[in-house]
Order: structure tokens, then C-alpha cells, then sequence
């Protein structure tokens, strides 16, 4: 207000100026005197009041449009303010865009770990400038352990070189059926020679699935004398569907062609096919289904078996159930309400299918994992599979999981992933490229501590996480709360502020890993596991009744527990099936840890190697890096 006042009090001196030389002009420098008379003067004042009245006219015109003027400079004052904010905003949801775009880029084209080699602040020991002794003793026990391992995958890598091996170690196994066939000389070429031996090449062939029908004849007799005894004949053992039409093996085949290796029945009809019978799927169905009921108290003893470990993971993955037509009967059903809710309001929206969720849960230390189906992602799936468990649950930050200790009244405690909380992160590389570098080398800082005691007893794996992992975690806290994470450099709202938020919000969860040795750093093993899930999704793409996935999360609690194992699926389930067919109730004998001990022919050795093999090369990997940190801090 104060440059509008400014501008009238000059226009209005300007004008009152202009006034004064006007009355000069008339009354002093005008020849004709100034009248005496009152009519005169009276006449005078009116012509005076007459040009004051259009001065006033003049300043009141010019303060208007000063006025409008003001008003015009104050309205675009607002719109550039309110053009910076929409400016500003835009940014921000350009910058948002931009990583989305990122995510979904990487997700279909990028590869999927989050293990980088640039960036700042990435080397191993830079954990502070006053570190504790206990932490610069651990930082040195892992350094001299460093060196040890690549020294010794130094040393292997040269014996690998060194050894080249011949054909001859590598026949086919000794096992596979073997025939001869000889190729000689025609007769006239033969004549005069003398044979001295041949040259053996061994030739693998492959031949089609062989289908047999055995015919089983079962003697009748009956009393020529007494014919009201009947007709006396041997007793049938339990087959596996009614009239014994079908060998196990068959039922096998159906549900490891489904669950381990994801082939739908169509396809399964075309394997069949190629093997001289064309099966309708209504059969496959049936067939699935009686296997299914048959080793359904297996399912039943694994899952209780899980609930012995101290830790479990948890994670799920939605998948598609199509609505059924009427509303079943779930009278008898220990989840009939649930269900009944979601299917109700499925069929009067007229949605043809629903996401229902298949959960896994994979014990830390036990040799098992099991699965369950729900017909929505509701709390009731884990509480319900969880009712008596008392220990630790590892998974995401869901909000099903982070009050599962109030609804469990303290028998579980929830230790959140630190795999989440590095993905969220990892996601805003582009955008925030620093701060992004030095948390997640901070991250890898644990790690690469998780790697070293993998191998420790409990007590000494505590120790050394709550003296080296709770440092790094020191840090990272400091780092969250530093000029650097703060605004206006990082928005609350913006995708890294959300990150940064989710781990300052489930920081407790966080840090359960530093209180107890039993539970791991991620829950990256339960998401592996699900992934079998995916896999089988994208080949069977649906199921067609809560019945239909409440077998499938049954037959994937058993073939899943024999892949953790390292078993021949085919063989494990024909054995086990066929004993439970013959009356066996010893379900404890029958888990495939226990199977898997007396038939040491059935585990899949390659896969161990595999794993070791692994593990090998990330150790390496991680133990050069702590040997390039230490010679970077030297120089």
C-alpha cells in the first residue's frame, strides 16, 4: 500500500502546483485588477472551483488507473507465484515419472539385483573415525579372512587350469541300459585282415514315455457245496481312485508335470498324447485330486513341523480365482465366513474373477516350507496359520504383519527385511545418485558382515552383530537424519522421501536381526520360494474354485519341502504315495527330511554343488573388495 499512497500524494502536489500557477496567471499577471465588487469575486471563485474541480477530476482518473495498475502488478505478482508452485510441482512429478519409468524399464529389460560397483562412499571399512575396538578387531578379522579367501580361490582357479580332464571322464552313468551295435567292414574289404579290437562311442538316445496297461487277474472262488459263503477271492489293496483304473505313477506324473515342472493339463494332454493316450482333463483333474486327498496329512504334519523353528519367513503373491456361479457350501469350512464374504460381493458386482493370494512360509533353520491359500491378502491367512506358532516372522512391512504381535498377544515378533528397505532405495538411483551411493554402502556393509558369520555358532554370530552391525547401523541412522536427507534437498513426498521415510519408520523392525541370531538379514529365501508360485502362475493362470487352490497349496507344501531337500521329486512322491496308499500313517517317516536320509540315490547332487558354487563366488567377490578397501585406506 504504502507505493500507491506515494504515487497520489505526488500526482496530488503535481496538480495543486498546477492550481497555484493558475490563480498567479489570473490574479497577478492578468492586466485587469481583481474585482472589488462581491458578485465579481463570487464569479471569480466559481471559475476557480470550476478548473480545481476538473484538477480533481484529473487526479481522480490518474489514482484509478494507478489503481488498476497496482491491482493488475499484484494479480501477476500471484500468477507468477502460483506459475513457480505448478513449475515446482511439475518437477516433482516429473522427476517421479521418471522413476517409475526407470522401475518398469529395469523390470522388463534391467537386470534385477541391486549390487552395484560405483558411487561414493562404497568401500568396506569406511565405518566412522572412532569405530569401538571391538569393531576395529572384527575389521581386522574380516580383512585377514579377505585375504585368506582369495588366496585360496586364487590357488583353486590355478588347480582348475592345470587339470584337463579327457574324454573318458566323462562316460554316461553306469546305471543307464546299454546296447551294443556293431559296425564292420563289408566282407571283401575284411579279407586278409585280422581283427584286433574296436573303438567304443558311446551314443546317448532318447526314447518317449512308455504307458503300460497291467492286466490284474484276481482269482475267484466259491464253494461247490455251501454257495451261500459267496465267492471267495483275494483281498484288492487301496488304489488310487475308484476301480484302480489308474497306477500311481500316473497320479504322480499329473501333479510333478503341474507343481514342478508348471505344466498346465493342456499340455500335459499333448505329452500324453505322444505316448499312445489322449487323457480328457476332467481325468487329470481327478487324478490330481486324489493324490491330493491322499497326502493331505502330510501337508498338514509339515506345516506343524515349520512352526517348531524359532524364525519363519513369510511372503505372498496374488493369484487369479474365478467367481463361481452360485455361492458354495462352506457350512463345514474353518474360514467358510471369510470366504463367504468375498464371493458374495464377487458375485453381486458380476466380477468373473477375484486376486486371491497363495502365502509361503520358509523356516530359517528347518528343512521345510509350506504354503496357503486365501481368497484375499487378509490377515486371517498368516494368523490362522500362525495361531500357535511363538517365535520370530520375518517379511515386509505389509500392515498385516507390523501388529501381529499386539493380535498375538506377544507370542510373535515381527523383524522386518532389510532387501525391502534396499530395493525402495535402489529404485531412486537416478535422481538421488549420492545420497542413494552412500546408503547402500552402508547396507552392503552388513552384508558383507551376514557373510562372514554365516558359518559361526549362534553366540559368536550375536556377538559380532551387535558389535559390527549395530556400527553400521549407527550410521545409517545418522546419515537419515543429516543436512543431506533433509529438505529442501530431498521432498518428504518424493519417491526417495518415501524411502528415507520407511526405513525411519520401521527402524525397530529393522534392528531385530542384532537381538537374536536366529533371524536373517532378508527375507530373500521366502521370496525365492515364491517365485515357484509365479512361475507355476504364468502356465496354469488361474484357479477355478477355493477348492482347486487349497489342493495346489497342499501339493506345493510337499514338493516344495523336496526341492528344499535336494530330491527327486517323481521318486520321493511315488514312494511316499504309495506306502500311504498301503495304510502308512507315520507321517514324521514320511517327511522328505526324513525320506532323504535313507535314500541317499534320490538327492539331486548337482544342486548342492551349484549352491556351493555360488556361495564360492560371492564370498570371493565380497572378499576382494574388503582387500581393495584396505589397500585404498593404506595409500
Amino acid at each position: 500500500m504504502a507505493p500507491r499512497n506515494s504515487h497520489r500524494g505526488a500526482i496530488f502536489f503535481v496538480l495543486s502546483c498546477a492550481i497555484c500557477v493558475e490563480v498567479y496567471n489570473v490574479a497577478i499577471m492578468n492586466s485587469k485588477p481583481l474585482p472589488n465588487d462581491i458578485d465579481a469575486c463570487h464569479q471569480l471563485i466559481a471559475k476557480l472551483q470550476s478548473q480545481v474541480g476538473k484538477h480533481q477530476q484529473v487526479i481522480d482518473d490518474q489514482s484509478t488507473e494507478l489503481s488498476l495498475k497496482d491491482k493488475l502488478i499484484e494479480e501477476q505478482a500471484h500468477s507468477v507465484l502460483e506459475l513457480k508452485a505448478e513449475s515446482d510441482k511439475l518437477e516433482e512429478e516429473n522427476i517421479e515419472l521418471n522413476l517409475k519409468i526407470e522401475k518398469l524399464l529395469k523390470q522388463l529389460y534391467g537386470r534385477k539385483s541391486e549390487r552395484r560397483v560405483d558411487g561414493a562412499g562404497q568401500l568396506f571399512l569406511d565405518l566412522g573415525e572412532e569405530p569401538t575396538p571391538e569393531v576395529v578387531s572384527a575389521l581386522e578379522e574380516a580383512v585377514r579372512e579377505a585375504h585368506k579367501i582369495v588366496d585360496d580361490a586364487e590357488e583353486a582357479k590355478k588347480q582348475r587350469r592345470k587339470r584337463c580332464p579327457d574324454q573318458s571322464d566323462r562316460k554316461f552313468p553306469e546305471h543307464l541300459p546299454r546296447y551294443e551295435k556293431i559296425v564292420d567292414l563289408p566282407e571283401d574289404q575284411r579279407e586278409g585282415l585280422t581283427l584286433i579290437g574296436y573303438d567304443e562311442v558311446e551314443r546317448l538316445e532318447c526314447i518317449a514315455s512308455e504307458l503300460k496297461v497291467r492286466v490284474t487277474k484276481y482269482a475267484k472262488y466259491a464253494h461247490p457245496t455251501e454257495k451261500s459263503k459267496g465267492i471267495v477271492t483275494p483281498e484288492r489293496p487301496t488304489g488310487l481312485v475308484e476301480g484302480d483304473r489308474f497306477d500311481v505313477s500316473i497320479g504322480v506324473e499329473v501333479v510333478a508335470w503341474k507343481y514342478f515342472y508348471h505344466l498346465p493339463f493342456y499340455r500335459q494332454q499333448d505329452l500324453f498324447a505322444g505316448s499312445g493316450w489322449t487323457p480328457s482333463r476332467s481325468t487329470l483333474v481327478n487324478l490330481e485330486a486324489a493324490v491330493e486327498f491322499a497326502l493331505r496329512p502330510l501337508a498338514d504334519h509339515l506345516r506343524q513341523f515349520l512352526k517348531q523353528d524359532q524364525t519363519i519367513g513369510c511372503d505372498d503373491t496374488g493369484v487369479l480365482l474365478i467367481t463361481p456361479k452360485a455361492m458354495p457350501d462352506l457350512s463345514q469350512h474353518a474360514r467358510g465366513q471369510r470366504i463367504g464374504e468375498v464371493l458374495e460381493e464377487a458375485i453381486l458386482t458380476g466380477k468373473p474373477s477375484i486376486k486371491a493370494n497363495m502365502w509361503g512360509y520358509y523356516a530359517s533353520r528347518l528343512p521345510v516350507v509350506a504354503f496357503d491359500f486365501t481368497v484375499s491378502r487378509h490377515r486371517d491367512g498368516p494368523d490362522d496359520v500362525l495361531g500357535d506358532f511363538e517365535g520370530n516372522l520375518i517379511g515386509d512391512c505389509w500392515s498385516g504383519f507390523q501388529k501381529i504381535d499386539v493380535r498375538s498377544d506377544s507370542r510373535i515378533t515381527f523383524a522386518a527385511c532389510w532387501a525391502h528397505a534396499r530395493r525402495k532405495i535402489d529404485e531412486c538411483r537416478k535422481a538421488f545418485p549420492t545420497q542413494v551411493a552412500k546408503l547402500e554402502s552402508l547396507i552392503r556393509v552388513l552384508y558383507d558382515v551376514e557373510d562372514q558369520i554365516k558359518d559361526f555358532a549362534e553366540a559368536d554370530r550375536l556377538a559380532r552383530r551387535q558389535s559390527l552391525s549395530r556400527h553400521v547401523l549407527a550410521q545409517i541412522a545418522e546419515y537419515l537424519d543429516s543436512e543431506a536427507m533433509q529438505f529442501p534437498t530431498v521432498l518428504p513426498k518424493s519417491k526417495f522421501g518415501q524411502a528415507a521415510a520407511y526405513v525411519r519408520r520401521h527402524w525397530e523392525a529393522l534392528n531385530r536381526f542384532t537381538a537374536d541370531a536366529t533371524i536373517p538379514i532378508d527375507n530373500n529365501d521366502c521370496e525365492q520360494l515364491m517365485k515357484r508360485v509365479a512361475t507355476g502362475r504364468k502356465n496354469w493362470m488361474f484357479k477355478g474354485s477355493v477348492a482347486a487352490g487349497e489342493r495346489a497349496a497342499n501339493l506345493m507344501t510337499i514338493i516344495g519341502s523336496a526341492i528344499r531337500n535336494d530330491l527327486d521329486v517323481r521318486s520321493y512322491l511315488d514312494d511316499v504315495l504309495r506306502r500311504v496308499l498301503a495304510g502308512a500313517t507315520d507321517w514324521p517317516a514320511l517327511t522328505p527330511h526324513a525320506w532323504r536320509s535313507k535314500h541317499p540315490e534320490s538327492i539331486r547332487q548337482y544342486r548342492q554343488d551349484e549352491r556351493r558354487q555360488a556361495a564360492d563366488r560371492k564370498r570371493t567377490r565380497r572378499a576382494r573388495r574388503r582387500v581393495l578397501n584396505k589397500s585404498t585406506r593404506r595409500r
